[in-house]
């Protein structure tokens, strides 16, 4: 395989899930790590993906992440290799009573958006199997998710649509006055723009995409979003949304306040995804063809990020292979030697991964310790 622009060759955990320490240096190619159920082989694909905004793959609190046993601290640092020389990265709980700290090149970063300079990150694990059968809230999490990797920023826009949403719905409970509701709407409006047009934007790209290769060895996907109102309205600018929303949410603050809840907006919608050859919702397909699905979306948008942000992320794949018949198996190692990005894969049988030798190195995990294979 080519080498990467950018890759991690350095990775260091202490005290987290049961690793009370490890230490890995590897070179560009990608890395395999397998072992048993229970060795931790997820467990430090999680840790990767805390260098990414959000609680990581597993959505864990970060209070949880400690080894069992130990002093309650942990910590993740890496070292990537990008084009202008090495840049060390970290995160943990150390000196801070509650979420995490990040650090760059050992100065405190603003934000962990501020990792997005220099690595993005995109995975499947199994529990996103069910994605198109279980509820809306996963696939706006997964589209989010999706989103925050071309916007690192696009996380914080949901967060503070969310904490402006409890307020309202708190003075709305409270029959508090109008122009405090108000005020907090308009805030609720500007947020909820900027969800809108990112989540819209990156979905139409995404498309193009995923829907190009109908000949690929994984199904092409048609992609769309339920609509904000049952209009099924559509804006042309944030400021002509921020207003009906605004409107919106002012006419219906008897129903809201009888609902408990905010019945319009971003955080109601959902991703509707097909299989293009069959023209049918993901939700009646198969779970091979599913699976397949999930497979093809990731993979053309870890392209879309290279192309529009110029940075490939990097893969964390969790028993990726594992359902997946020799053939689909060939084309998907095939697919991830063409992003040219270093690749994360789990799996408790090494065989499996066969078919990539020379270009992966083989890392067996053992209860929490780590065995670089030659």
């Amino acid at each position: 395989m080519a080498k990467p622009d950018r890759y991690i060759s350095r990775l260091r955990l202490t005290g987290f899930r049961n690793y009370a320490t490890a230490a890995l240096d590897i070179d560009h190619r990608h890395v395999v790590l397998s072992g048993a159920n229970g060795a931790g082989k997820t467990n430090l694909i999680e840790a990767l993906s805390l260098f990414s905004p959000g609680r990581g793959l597993r959505g864990a609190p970060f209070d949880t992440l400690s080894q069992t046993g130990g002093e309650g601290i942990w910590a993740v640092a890496a070292t990537i290799e990008t084009p202008d020389g090495p840049v060390d990265i970290g995160t943990g709980n150390a000196g801070i009573e509650s979420g995490r700290r990040v650090r760059i090149n050992g100065v405190n970063a603003k934000a962990v958006e501020d990792l997005g300079a220099y690595l993005r990150l995109l995975w499947l694990t199994p529990a996103m199997d069910g994605l198109f059968t279980g509820p809306a809230a996963d696939r706006r999490r997964f589209l989010d998710r999706l989103v925050m990797t071309l916007i690192p920023d696009h996380g914080l826009s949901v967060a503070a649509f969310d904490k402006a949403m409890r307020q309202r719905n708190r003075l709305l409970e409270e029959n508090a006055d109008p122009a405090w509701t108000a005020a907090i709407e308009a805030q609720m409006a500007g947020f909820a723009a900027a969800i809108y047009f990112a989540r819209t934007d990156a979905l139409g790209h995404l498309q193009h995409l995923a829907g190009a290769d109908m000949e690929s060895a994984f199904p092409a996907a048609l992609l769309a979003l339920t609509p904000l109102f049952k209009e099924g309205e559509s804006f042309a600018s944030s400021t002509a949304l921020e207003q009906a929303l605004v409107e919106r949410w002012r006419d219906s603050r008897h129903e809201d306040r009888a609902a408990r809840r905010t019945l319009v907006g971003p955080h109601r919608i959902d991703l509707r995804v097909a299989h293009a050859q069959k023209a049918m919702p993901a939700r009646l397909c198969s779970t091979g063809e599913q699976k397949g699905l999930l497979i093809g979306l990731v993979l053309a948008h870890a392209r879309l990020v290279a192309a529009m942000t110029g940075l490939t992320p990097l893969l964390l794949l969790d028993e990726i292979a594992a359902h997946l018949d020799p053939l689909r198996r060939a084309a998907l190692f095939d697919a991830l030697d063409h992003l040219n990005t270093q690749v994360w894969m789990t799996g408790t049988d090494p065989v499996l991964f066969k078919e990539m030798a020379p270009d992966a190195q083989n890392i067996m995990v053992i209860d929490g310790a780590l065995h670089q294979l030659g």
